[in-house]
């Protein structure tokens, strides 16, 4: 797996970005956000079922420096307990 297929992954399906939000967020069209996804779980499907070895691996990539300045599109949600928001996991519970 990619990194960028882990990052259409971890931005749609963990924090619950739209594809429109996730393309903005990773500066890139929809469409190929979507392309990226569809085979991104094509391939966690392969994973899981048939109990192959999951890699991320390729490319170049910049982490979140967790103010949001860095973030493409309307800011970080990665941290949202200092923008105001909080959820279980930051209360930790």
């Amino acid at each position: 797996m990619t990194v960028d297929e882990y990052e259409t992954i971890r931005l749609i399906d963990l924090e619950g970005f739209t594809q429109e939000e996730c393309a903005s967020q990773m500066n890139i069209a929809r469409t190929t956000v979507q392309g990226i996804y569809n085979d991104a779980r094509k391939k966690l499907a392969e994973f899981l079922v048939n109990g192959k070895v999951l890699w991320i691996e390729g490319g170049e990539y910049q982490l979140c420096d967790g103010y949001g300045k860095s973030c493409g599109g309307g800011g970080c949600r990665r941290h949202r307990c200092g923008r105001g928001f909080m959820d279980d996991e930051d209360r930790g519970e």
